[in-house]
């Protein structure tokens, strides 16, 4: 299953929503969310800094993590970036690959 780092900042209306909850009831939510789309939350931790919070989550496919990140956005209470993690063996892959590019300046 593909892997994304979540990296998001609450809104001012999203810290006092945190607050209400706190951060077993934010983890329960998130958890929910993440499986009404067949995904599985591999870590959350809470930060302080640009980023509030910090999720590793693995989803069966990218409109999987492109579904919640609108519902999340759509939302107001957080600012939200999701960046696909790929491991070693997937880079080894990668690199194995030939694509045939032109640059610009040629």
């Amino acid at each position: 299953m593909p892997k994304y780092l979540i990296q998001a900042s609450y809104t001012a209306e999203g810290t006092k929503g945190l607050l209400r909850e706190g951060g077993t009831g934010r983890r329960r939510a998130v958890d929910e969310a993440v499986a009404s789309l067949g995904g599985t939350v591999e870590a959350m931790y809470f930060a302080f800094g640009e980023d509030d919070t910090v999720i590793i989550v693995d989803f069966p496919d990218a409109i999987s993590m492109a579904a919640v990140s609108m519902m999340v956005t759509a939302s107001g209470s957080l600012r939200t970036r999701a960046t696909p993690l790929l491991t070693v063996e997937e880079i080894d892959e990668a690199t194995s690959r030939q694509a045939t590019f032109r640059p610009p300046s040629a």
